[in-house]
């Protein structure tokens, strides 16, 4: 278990090493200098985590190819570019604003085609794969190469508990492993598999949260949020409010007309002390962004943030 920015990293880093060996070079003994050169894909609204570890990994941000969006953030397939060489596409379960999700089975055809690498971050919408109801919005993801998630969200357990997946072991293993005469390492230690050297027992808080829920339970918790953002942005609507986002999942991004008077609005939201919107910008406008993730948020709750937007609108 480590953050969700660690998390992304182990998978991107599995990446790295997998590409490059497919081009025979090994990037744990040789490095970067004189390496094939590794073509990066992401969609214009990958999250900006994924753009602080590409240069940690060697990977200039000028070289990233970003492929354009459509209006919920998605990125566009028919934009793809052609593949030529090592290549690693980084695909979103859940945009940041939105909740809206990549079309991992197009993305992942064409990596397919040309022996790229499909990493997901999925830092809250790999979730969806619990729900009966929203689990559509995972087609195709089971096809990438690494995955990426946080259950400090969903969950609820602390920061810090993210979860990485990747489909080829040794590529992680190859990536992350240490030597030292003074490590005891087993065959299955965690410094073998993550950046981190030591660090508190993380993953004994998301056992704990998933054997309390059980599989049901995460699916219910995953589906009220839904269905509670649903219902906030119909009520936000009805008020004549603008909602900015097809709301898929959990995530609810709205505007107040103009950008001063949205700000304005997100500052006495959050001063009345009733609920915490952030602000955002999408799409070249200021909003407010809703996220509803937390497992004791009832329907009253529901009904007193939507009032508290309202007066805060006014």
């Amino acid at each position: 278990m480590l953050g969700a920015t660690a998390a992304n990293f182990a998978g991107l880093a599995a990446a790295r090493h997998a590409v490059l060996k497919r081009a025979g070079w090994n990037v744990e003994e040789q490095g970067l200098r004189g390496a094939p050169e590794v073509s990066i894909v992401v969609g214009a609204e990958a999250h900006g985590t994924i753009f602080k570890l590409l240069p940690l990994l060697g990977f200039g941000r000028t070289h990233i190819h970003r492929v354009p969006v459509d209006d919920q953030g998605r990125l566009r397939a028919d934009r793809l570019p052609r593949i030529a060489g090592p290549t690693i596409a980084c695909i979103q379960a859940g945009n940041v604003n939105s909740g809206a999700f990549d079309p991992a089975r197009e993305v992942v055809d064409w990596a397919r085609d040309g022996n790229a690498w499909v990493h997901v971050d999925g830092a809250f919408g790999l979730w969806a794969a619990a729900s009966e109801r929203r689990r559509a919005l995972m087609d195709g993801f089971a096809g990438a190469d690494s995955w990426a998630t946080d259950a400090h969200k969903w969950l609820n357990v602390p920061y810090d508990c993210g979860i990485a997946f990747v489909r080829d072991p040794g590529a992680l293993r190859a990536s992350m492993s240490i030597s030292g005469d003074y490590l005891m390492i087993g065959s299955k230690d965690a410094i073998d598999l993550t950046s981190d050297g030591s660090r508190r027992a993380r993953g004994f808080d998301v056992w704990a949260a998933l054997r309390s829920l059980g599989r049901q339970g995460v699916a219910d918790l995953v589906d009220r949020n839904c269905d509670q953002a649903a219902w906030l942005a119909a009520g936000l609507r009805r008020a004549g409010i603008d909602v900015l986002n097809d709301v898929v999942l959990n995530q609810v991004v709205v505007a107040f007309g103009n950008d001063s008077r949205t700000q304005e609005t997100i500052a006495r939201l959050q001063k009345s002390g009733v609920c915490w919107c952030g602000g955002t910008r999408w799409r070249g406008r200021e909003a407010m962004r809703v996220s509803v993730s937390a497992w004791g948020t009832t329907q009253p709750d529901m009904e007193k943030t939507l009032q508290a937007i309202l007066s805060a609108a006014r």
